[in-house]
Parts: structure tokens; C-alpha cells; sequence
């Protein structure tokens, strides 16, 4: 058994398999520009998530800028978002021109609190950028009412919710968009990449402009658009992937189900709630030190000593970084109960092809055993 643990480890399909996938690519020689491949892999995310429109890119965030820039808003408008998520929110925000707005989360799945959302609204606001966490589904039924109430366009960073479903519907299928990152560290994984998934047909084109310097034929370039586009390696490990994705996840519940068995009634040891109606992708297993024996800074390093990498995620928060220091709603004590999470939150190791015997270790360890 390795002594050494990592808190994630990329799924990756035979290497036979993935270079019978890409043997073609040593025919046609076609590696970028929307080859085969791109398109086989847009096509069967479009079919598996209920989706009318995917667009593939290079990475998650470039995928959540471009879907934020395809909104069109007013440059100082204000995002209502959560600090409780990683750089790459906040930044896709800012970095769009538009300011944004902190809103505190919730005890339960530690999402964006709707409770909260509507006295943040001001005649400057211009949309939601709510996170999906852990796996753990965001409210969208109330956050689609506040949103209609109030005129106001919503982003979803789904980066952690890939394969997750609510009522039987896809979490692609809600808000104006959402956007998956397909990093190498997530569920379902290109290597590096991500997509945006939507229903508005006008975006199509829009898209497409965006990611690929506008260009529209050989002397034809339409639109100031940047490069992000999904090479044909990326797209072929996305479509090896995907066959197994039901099959990694079924895994990925077995170690949660452990994880929960051995810690679920532990005095100071706090489990997100199971949400109702949602299907999981069981992508991360957050633990909650809050009057344990230990706090979660001696947890991390003891099982550091042991060669264990559990990760302080989400720590610090987005609204206590440096760079936003100077925003007019920064500075983690105006979001409470996320900064109450982020000193205390310890997400343990969890991917597909980690053992039984080692989430006991790790129980052991943390339990003192």
C-alpha cells in the first residue's frame, strides 16, 4: 500500500485506449482548429448533459470569462457572487470590468445563501455569479426568481458539478449559462480544459468569435476575439473519459459513503447536509472542524507528516485576497459564515481509485485510533 496520498489524482483511460483515439491524429495531422475530435466531444457533452449548446475551451476559466463577456453588461456594474469559491470567479468577474459583491453563503451545502442575495441588489446590479460547491448544488429555483424579479442575468461556475443533476435535469441545463472545468483535478477531465453550456442560439457565433480571434474565413476577421480554444489531444482524453464517467463516479460515491460511516458521528467533526432531489459527482469530501480534539490547521499537518494531502479549500477567501483589498464589499468579516467555513473546512483526499483501506487510514489518523 502507498504511504503517500494525494488529495486528487487525475482518471486517465488506458493508454491503449487513449492512443487508439488518437491515431487519427497522426493521419490527418489536424491537431487544433476544431478538428474531429473537438467536435465529437461537443456533440456527446451536448447529448449526455441535455444540453442544446456546448462550446469547448482551452480551460474553465477562459470558458467563464468569455461566458460573462457574452452577457454584454455595462462595464462597472456590480456581480453579486460568493468569496467562498477559487480565484477564478472573482478574477472572470473583475477582470470583464465589472465589480463584484460578496454574498455570504449558507451552513448547509455552503453555497451562495438566496436569503441574502436580494439586499445586495442595487441599481447598479447586473447579474449573479453563483457557485455550485463540492458537488453540492446551488438553490437555482430561487435564484432564478430573484433573477427574473430583478432583470438581472445569471452565470453559473459549475466547475465542481459536472455530472450532478437536480430533479432529474442537468446542472448545464440552469441559468443563462454554466460553466464546467474540465481541469485534470475535477471528475470529468480533459486534461486541461472546460466548456460553456447554454441555450441561446445568438451565442453560437458569439462564441466562436470570442475564442478564436473573430475570425469567420481566410480574409474575413469580424470580431476582437482572443484565442482559447480545445486542442484535438484534450478533446480525445474527454472522450475517452466520458465512457467511464458513470463508472468513476459510482467509485467516488463508495469512498464518500466510508468517509461518512467513519465520521459522521463524531462530536466536532461537521459533514455538509445530502442534498434533496440533487445527484451528486461526489467531486470533493469537505470535513468541518469546529470543536473537535484537533483544529483543522493540526489535522492538515498531521496527516501531512504521514504523506497525506488534504487541502484547505476554500481558504482564504476571494473577498480577503490582496488584489480586492480595495473593493467596496471586501474583507472576509462582511461574509461571516463563509469565513467561518474557510478558517475550518479540510477537504480529504477522494478520487476514483483510492483504496478502502486508505480512507481508514486516514479515518484512523484524524480519529486518533
Amino acid at each position: 500500500m502507498d504511504n503517500k496520498i494525494s488529495v486528487t489524482r487525475s482518471s486517465m483511460p488506458s493508454l491503449d485506449e487513449y492512443v487508439e483515439e488518437i491515431r487519427t491524429l497522426w493521419d490527418s495531422h489536424w491537431l487544433t482548429n476544431m478538428g474531429t475530435k473537438h467536435k465529437q466531444l461537443q456533440t456527446e457533452l451536448e447529448e449526455y448533459l441535455g444540453i442544446s449548446h456546448v462550446a469547448l475551451y482551452t480551460n474553465g476559466h477562459l470558458a467563464l470569462e468569455n461566458a460573462i463577456a457574452a452577457l454584454n453588461l455595462p462595464q462597472g456594474g456590480e456581480v453579486i457572487t460568493t468569496p467562498f469559491t477559487f480565484a477564478s470567479t472573482t478574477h472572470a468577474i473583475v477582470r470583464n470590468g465589472l465589480v463584484p459583491v460578496f454574498c455570504d453563503i449558507n451552513e448547509k451545502d455552503y453555497t451562495i445563501d438566496p436569503m441574502k442575495i436580494e439586499s445586495l441588489i442595487s441599481d447598479r446590479t447586473v447579474a449573479i455569479v453563483p457557485v455550485h460547491v463540492y458537488g453540492n448544488m446551488c438553490d437555482v429555483e430561487k435564484i432564478d426568481k430573484i433573477a427574473k424579479k430583478y432583470g438581472l442575468k445569471v452565470i453559473y461556475d459549475a466547475a465542481h458539478a459536472f455530472g450532478v443533476k437536480y430533479k432529474g435535469i442537468s446542472a448545464a441545463c440552469f441559468g443563462d449559462a454554466s460553466m464546467f472545468s474540465f481541469h485534470a483535478t475535477k471528475v470529468f477531465n480533459t486534461i486541461e480544459g472546460g466548456a460553456i453550456c447554454f441555450k441561446n442560439d445568438n451565442w453560437v457565433q458569439l462564441l466562436d468569435d470570442q475564442k478564436n480571434f473573430g475570425i469567420h474565413g481566410p480574409e474575413s476577421v469580424c470580431y476582437v476575439g482572443g484565442n482559447a480554444k480545445m486542442n484535438e489531444f484534450q478533446a480525445a482524453m474527454g472522450v475517452c473519459n466520458l465512457r467511464h464517467l458513470e463508472c468513476e463516479i459510482a467509485k467516488r460515491k463508495k469512498i464518500v459513503a466510508r468517509y461518512r460511516e467513519r465520521l459522521s458521528s463524531v462530536e466536532g467533526i461537521h459533514l455538509n447536509a445530502i442534498q434533496e432531489n440533487v445527484e451528486s459527482n461526489y467531486a470533493y469530501f469537505p470535513v468541518v472542524f469546529d470543536g473537535y480534539k484537533y483544529t483543522r490547521n493540526e489535522v492538515y499537518e498531521m496527516l501531512l507528516e504521514e504523506g497525506i494531502m488534504a487541502r484547505k479549500y476554500f481558504y482564504p477567501l476571494t473577498n480577503s485576497f490582496e488584489c480586492y483589498r480595495n473593493y467596496p464589499t471586501a474583507g472576509a468579516e462582511k461574509t461571516p459564515i463563509a469565513q467561518h467555513f474557510a478558517l475550518r473546512v479540510l477537504t480529504l483526499p477522494l478520487y476514483a481509485d483510492l483504496d478502502l483501506e486508505n480512507v481508514d487510514r486516514i479515518c484512523d489518523l484524524i480519529l486518533g485510533n
